[in-house]
């Protein structure tokens, strides 16, 4: 008899003193730091669309952790991907977030490209919807298609060679037939509109947000078309621009514009890296959804930006990739035969 109470006493003390070490420990991100790494320069659109999340993303990771953003422009984001595929531990305290340019860099081939964007652990976006337009300097007063049509060497303002602003602005001058445009980079994304108004540049191609919807914006700007991003969707104040797509001429210009399209309808790519434990990355996609389902997250996201969100699961971010990267095989195999 002795011995049973012993054994039981012995017991109840294990299963106390587990019971009373789980209850206590700690959540994983209590007192740490979360850095969104992003392949950007602060203060554009960008920036500002994942900086909202940061607050809602705070309450609902277990732990409350502090978050903030680092900046790693370069190479319309390769620079970033780079770092975090290589150099970024797998502690759930690094976020990469990089446009979806990266994926176009990835499927093309391009240089500087040493990651696997398949092998990215994503994690979702808060938009899809990503309408652009191409503004001229009000200025010179090329207010009309034909005017702008008949310029020569139009400045054609941008971030980095393969910014996917960079890229727009190029797609922009080749499906209009602007005369031999010259395209000025090096701009961080908040420097181009001041760049427009001093007369550095002539023009740029410019997310549709609060400050391109603004009175104020249209004292600087002209505007001539727009591309839909998903097609069929606009703001009501750009009713009555002609949608780039109405200028394509070729087979060619109408598949690169409808991959173009889903490129960028993936919105902004938010990425762990590859090696990162499955606990953390459940416990970092659950407070991300949980973010764009905070009716407060809609309210603050329209206030800062003008537009609604409109979020990407991870799960379709990866089929866009795998449906890109489909696509680019099969449009070199039919070259190739």
């Amino acid at each position: 008899m002795k011995l049973f109470y012993f054994w039981l006493c012995s017991i109840f003390i294990l299963v106390f003193f587990f019971l009373k070490e789980g209850v206590c420990q700690s959540p994983y991100y209590q007192g740490k730091t979360i850095t969104f790494m992003q392949g950007r320069d602060p203060g554009g659109v960008g920036d500002l669309r994942n900086k909202v999340m940061f607050q809602f993303l705070q309450k609902y990771i277990p732990g409350h952790p502090t978050i903030i953003s680092e900046y790693m422009p370069g190479g319309g984001g390769r620079k970033v991907a780079n770092h975090v595929y290589h150099n970024v531990k797998g502690d759930g305290l690094t976020i990469g977030a990089s446009s979806p340019g990266i994926l176009a860099s990835a499927v093309l081939g391009m240089s500087g490209v040493n990651f696997d964007p398949a092998k990215f652990i994503y994690l979702g976006s808060p938009f899809s919807e990503n309408n652009n337009i191409f503004v001229t300097r009000k200025a010179l007063g090329i207010n009309s298609l034909e005017k702008l049509r008949e310029r020569v060497g139009l400045r054609v303002g941008g971030q980095s060679v393969g910014h996917v602003q960079f890229i727009r602005s190029r797609l922009f001058a080749w499906l209009l037939g602007i005369k031999e445009p010259r395209f000025v980079v090096g701009y961080a994304g908040a420097e181009l509109d001041l760049a427009l108004e001093r007369g550095e540049i002539d023009s740029r191609a410019s997310a549709v947000d609060k400050e391109t919807m603004s009175e104020e914006y249209k004292k600087i700007a002209d505007f001539h078309v727009i591309l839909e991003i998903p097609k069929g969707s606009r703001p009501p104040v750009f009713a009555g621009l002609p949608e780039v797509g109405t200028f394509t001429r070729t087979q060619l210009e109408r598949d690169v514009l409808a991959m173009s399209r889903t490129f960028w309808g993936a919105g902004t790519l938010i990425f762990l890296p590859p090696n990162t434990p499955e606990n953390l990355v459940r416990t970092v996609r659950q407070a991300i959804r949980r973010s764009f389902e905070d009716r407060e997250f809609h309210e603050a996201y329209k206030k800062l930006l003008g537009v609604e969100p409109t979020p990407l699961s991870s799960v379709s971010i990866w089929r866009t990739w795998a449906f890109l990267r489909s696509i680019i095989l099969w449009f070199h195999f039919s070259k190739s035969v």
